[in-house]
């Protein structure tokens, strides 16, 4: 062989192993399955039939990674949970319209293929998208050699939802009276995690560290790097039977800044940061880098992940139909009328 010639393999993409590690992925894809699924994995584009029973169908994407978290997922070795979190970003949002999770497509490159650890990502997204009841219906896998440094990568993904127009939520029938629900998080998400990295690199404490404060020997990394909860069974089981008006869900921007999207010009949130247990990691996150009230309501989900606006009527219907699908639930607070000036979402402890 001429000395000069070169073979793509010698440039740093090998296309054998990158077929190998597709069968794989393929059996993975299988297991989300659903039935309008046309084809498997492995084609050029994907195919979905939409759905019997949906009359007027709309479809709603969303489209997020996983942020610097992936660092932190990435030295701690929990690749699994980074796979989980992409998918749960980004089905959480189109929940937030109402949809159902229908399929999701992921995108993950990386400096040079490492099959197990491709497979531990896409395990992960692969039980994500089966808690969420939507199809694993193609993805993309990029060798990129001295673009990436060994043993890092990173990930991108879009979820199609789809819900019958007559039922989108949109906040349009949020009113002055209705009730805040608030459903618990895992802990950070994948929120706020480039403060997290300084926090962590400016102490010099290890992933593996106890988390102070915490309970029952938890480490930091368990409090830090929990996976993102799904909340797509419970809020769809309770959509069965009763009306939700309004979705939040809590990702950067914090309670007012997510909260705030769903409000009209007429209406106003009170919510009662005292109103439910703030994790141990906040604090520890607060007290470590000595940030502000401000700052934390501002990056922070606080120990809520996701905010439901119902009518006041309805409030404990919701909450037994949440708690029943597995959730913790908080009555967090309420609407008011907006006076035309000031914040749309305040947070204001209630006196006692």
């Amino acid at each position: 062989m001429d000395k000069n010639r070169l073979a793509y393999r010698e440039a740093g993409v090998d296309l054998r192993l990158a077929d190998a590690i597709v069968s794989r992925l393929r059996a993975l894809a299988d297991r989300t399955r659903r039935p309008e699924v046309e084809g498997g994995v492995g084609g050029f584009g994907g195919c979905m039939r939409i759905p019997e029973g949906v009359r007027e169908p709309v479809l709603v994407a969303g489209m997020d990674g996983v942020g610097t978290k992936l660092d932190l997922l990435i030295r701690a070795g929990r690749h699994s949970v980074a796979g989980w979190d992409l998918v749960a970003m980004c089905v959480n949002d189109v929940l937030a319209q109402g949809a159902e999770p229908f399929f999701f497509l992921d995108y993950l490159a990386t400096g040079r293929l490492d099959p197990e650890l491709v497979v531990d990502v896409v395990a992960g997204i692969a039980d994500a998208c089966m808690e969420a009841g939507c199809a694993l219906l193609g993805g993309e896998t990029a060798e990129m050699p001295d673009y990436y440094p060994n043993g890092r990568y990173d990930l991108a993904g879009c979820a199609v939802g789809i819900v019958d127009r007559n039922q989108v939520i949109d906040g349009r029938t949020i009113r002055p009276g209705d009730a805040l629900l608030g459903l618990s998080s895992s802990g950070p998400h994948s929120n706020g995690f480039s403060l997290i990295r300084r926090i962590l690199d400016q102490e010099g404490r290890g992933l593996d560290s106890p988390l102070p404060g915490g309970e029952g020997g938890q480490s930091l990394a368990d409090a830090l790097l929990a996976p993102t909860r799904l909340y797509v069974r419970a809020v769809r089981a309770t959509l069965t039977t009763t009306p939700i008006k309004g979705i939040a869900h809590i990702t950067g921007g914090g309670i007012p800044g997510n909260l705030s999207r769903i409000l009209s010009d007429d209406c106003r949130a009170v919510v009662d940061p005292g109103a439910w247990p703030e994790p141990p990691v906040f604090d520890y996150l607060r007290s470590t880098g000595s940030i502000s009230p401000e700052e934390m309501v501002d990056v922070f989900n606080l120990g809520i992940g996701l905010i439901l606006v119902v009518a006041t009527s309805n409030a404990d219907k919701a909450i037994t139909a949440l708690q029943s699908a597995g959730e913790e639930v908080y009555k967090i607070g309420g609407i008011d009328a907006a006076s035309g000036s000031g914040d749309r979402v305040a947070l204001e402890p209630v006196q006692s």
